[in-house]
């Protein structure tokens, strides 16, 4: 999404110009051109150098210092940018924008380009909620430019409230999310699951399982960085939410079926990724049952958890994952044929390098006609970008399966 791309960071004067070094870094690192124009408010926080050091190219400050080969500065910015990105954004310079005033390089290459603009501000609490900035941004929001809310915290005057400069994660995740707007899933609307589901024994243990969540959050990802609307409906996990996807909580296998029943209306895919446990307790003990009362031994009646995959019925592609330890592809094939799926994804759990918890997998997809593709060893990402090739292709120019249709 981001490899080979042209982004120009607009850096305005705000304490948090640091954090921006880091954005710098990150994008530079995804194989993206970053053109840092810095306003002269900025150069007082922070060495143009390091963002040269960081990226590589040419760091734009003054209006009247030219570097491009036509003089024109922002025109040359403005015409090459794929996206413009204003991290940290005063509150100045967002007044500037929004009465399309153009005194500096950054004001002047964003007058001037076709490109998305995305906006991360960052100011104190009271700049941020006055009612002019607010204003500011609504008009700024109605002309299509993309604002990331500020997060809440310790801030350089002291005290503690909303205007932190958003996480840079969240900052490129928007990034991504933008330049998908036209990708291969735009319009499609995608449900993925992911996390392992907890069945509770008492209030405070519960049934669970390994599943870190990795794998889900990089598939909702990839559908995101394609344009989706995407719906995640996550169990407990330690991963951040992720920018531009709509995330639903849930914690148990029943909770989760009923999360799902509600986000497939409309949806073109179902991707089912999360580990949801096969059993559940019986009954959930209202109160923390004590050892001494059970002594020393529990015997814990278990039923069955929903189906999900199976009772979840709609015209949409229903895409499951099998986690298994032995006859890794027979029993993910078994699974397919009886879930009634369009396609599936198999690995072994039991390789260290391809189990829960790891950034890395080793799979299997395996599609309607029993075709197999076996994937070497790839991050969780790379695997998520080869599931979307196969959903997109399966998506593309076909309509929604006809009522009666086997899901």
């Amino acid at each position: 999404m981001l490899n080979d791309k042209t982004i120009v960071l607009g850096v305005t004067g705000s304490i948090a110009c640091y954090k921006a070094a880091d954005l710098a870094s990150k994008l530079t690192q995804a194989g993206a051109r970053v053109d840092v124009v810095m306003t002269d408010s900025a150069v007082k926080f922070i060495n143009p150098l390091t963002f040269r050091s960081i990226t590589g190219r040419t760091v734009f400050t003054g209006m009247w210092d030219t570097f491009s080969a036509s003089g024109v500065d922002h025109i040359a910015l403005a015409e090459a940018a794929d996206i413009v990105v204003i991290a940290p954004a005063t509150a100045n310079v967002i007044a500037e924008l929004a009465a399309g005033m153009a005194g500096d390089n950054l004001t002047l290459t964003v007058l001037a380009t076709h490109a998305p603009v995305v906006v991360a501000p960052a100011m104190h609490t009271g700049m941020w909620r006055n009612a002019i900035t607010q204003e500011n941004i609504a008009r700024l929001t109605s002309r299509n430019f993309t604002f990331i809310a500020p997060g809440f915290g310790y801030l350089a005057s002291g005290c503690t409230g909303e205007g932190r400069l958003a996480d840079i994660d969240d900052i490129v995740g928007t990034i991504r999310q933008v330049l998908g707007r036209t990708g291969n899933l735009a319009g499609k609307k995608i449900v993925v699951t992911a996390g392992g589901t907890r069945e509770p024994i008492d209030p405070v243990r519960f049934l669970g399982n390994r599943s870190s969540g990795k794998m889900g959050h990089a598939v909702a990802a990839a559908a995101r960085d394609r344009g989706a609307q995407v719906v995640l409906i996550t169990a407990p996990t330690a991963l951040p939410e992720l920018a531009g996807v709509g995330t639903v909580h849930v914690q148990t296998a029943v909770e989760m079926k009923q999360a799902v029943a509600k986000a497939v209306t409309g949806a073109d895919a179902l991707i089912m990724a999360a580990a949801v446990a096969d059993f559940q307790p019986q009954t959930t003990a209202a109160q923390k049952i004590k050892k001494t009362a059970a002594g020393g031994k529990m015997t814990l009646p278990l039923v069955a958890t929903p189906d999900i995959l199976t009772e979840t019925k709609g015209r949409f592609l229903k895409v499951g994952f099998a986690a298994e330890t032995e006859d890794i592809v027979e029993n993910a094939r078994g699974k397919m044929k009886n879930k009634q799926l369009d396609l599936i994804v198999a690995n072994d759990v039991t390789s260290p390098d391809s189990g829960f918890e790891v950034d890395t997998i080793r799979v299997s997809i395996i599609g309607p006609d029993s075709r197999t593709e076996n994937l070497p060893l790839m991050t969780k990402k790379e695997v998520a970008d080869r599931l979307m090739d196969r959903i997109a292709g399966m998506l593309s120019g076909k309509p929604k399966p006809p009522a009666g249709h086997k899901h």
